[in-house]
């Protein structure tokens, strides 16, 4: 278990925990699309499913998911911006106004790692992306595989990828809506690319 008594992190996952119980279950079903059962919400992250109650996360085997997970599921929860944002074009993450001091660890940890996992073996990397949930935008993409994922009920992230030929490398840009800054801060972002790496990196080590 990743919180330990008396840490930092303990006290943080405790206010989070204190604010979602005080939180309007109605509002956040309607905004998020989350779905809310009893004193639990239900938010799917990468098309698996979370409980989030004010006592705790668990993920479908009762067990709390680690760090980077709880924090997103919470943030998204507790920004729950008005329904009105509007934003659905697509940018990269050095487009959002706060993402400054973590581009190049967005950059490094979660696109250049998607490139150097995946380089040449892009059929591979289809098969994960499916088997996390992955379908194809509804945009025209020249690229050798993009795919789109609901990470979140309201932020789809596009993955698009060129293999490496003759003269360049592999490369990979992840893509996120405009609005998806509404729903989670520029931090939460960056754990939902580096999230995304790892559960494509663990798919594709089980065939």
């Amino acid at each position: 278990m990743w919180i330990k008594e008396g840490s930092v992190f303990e006290k943080t996952f405790e206010l989070y925990l204190d604010q979602i119980k005080r939180a309007d279950r109605c509002v956040l079903e309607k905004r998020l699309g989350v779905i809310v059962e009893g004193n639990e919400i239900v938010v799917s992250l990468f098309s698996r499913p979370y409980r989030v109650s004010d006592r705790d996360i668990v993920d479908s085997s009762g067990k709390r998911p680690p760090l980077d997970v709880c924090v997103i599921l919470c943030k998204y929860i507790l920004m729950c911006p008005d329904e009105s944002h509007a934003g659905e074009d697509w940018v990269t993450y050095k487009d959002f106004k706060d993402s400054g001091p973590l581009t190049t660890y967005f950059s490094h940890d979660v696109e250049h790692a998607l490139a150097g996992a995946f380089s040449g073996r892009v059929g591979l990397m289809a098969q994960a992306g499916e088997r996390l949930g992955g379908y194809g935008p509804e945009i025209n993409l020249a690229y050798d595989l993009s795919v789109r994922f609901d990470a979140l009920p309201r932020v789809p992230v596009i993955v698009l990828f060129n293999d490496a030929d003759d003269e360049f490398p592999a490369k990979c840009t992840v893509l996120f809506q405009r609005r998806a800054e509404r729903y989670l801060d520029a931090e939460s972002l960056a754990m939902l690319g580096r999230n995304l790496f790892m559960l494509l990196q663990r798919e594709a080590e089980a065939y």
